[in-house]
């Protein structure tokens, strides 16, 4: 029994700030090993691919496009080469992207460049679900 954990609702992804400098850390580093991050940096950070639109939305409201741009790269990357990053349509990659079309900030080859790195067919745009609601 010593393998087993507890859950806290409190550290659940969803509920309060995503590890912003692991984001940060992770997406300046895109063509390391593992995007330069260590296993238990991963662990931490995979969870909040799930997290909702809603948490990376707030998460980018204070970032540069720049800054987005880069996290989008990372998440579109991390998701097909990291183990437990897979996360369909509730990818931050949707919620970034949207972000960046309502500020006006989104770049044209951007698009292009996603969809050439991924496997996960709601990248950019996300599910129909979310095309209605947006």
């Amino acid at each position: 029994m010593a393998n087993v954990g507890t859950w806290d609702p409190k550290a659940a992804p969803g509920q309060g700030t995503p590890p912003l400098g692991l984001v940060r850390k992770a997406a300046s580093e895109l063509d390391a090993d593992g995007f330069g991050l260590n296993a238990a940096e991963c662990a931490q950070l995979a969870p909040w691919m799930t997290a909702g639109h809603g948490v990376w939305e707030s998460a980018a409201k204070t970032a540069d496009a720049g800054e987005v741009v880069r996290w989008i790269r990372f998440f579109t990357l991390a998701e097909a080469k990291l183990a437990g990053f897979e996360a369909g349509a509730q990818s931050p990659v949707v919620a970034l992207a949207r972000t960046l079309r309502r500020r006006g900030e989104y770049p044209p080859d951007l698009t292009r460049w996603i969809k050439a790195n991924t496997a996960n067919r709601f990248l950019p745009h996300g599910s129909l679900a979310d095309r209605l609601n947006a």
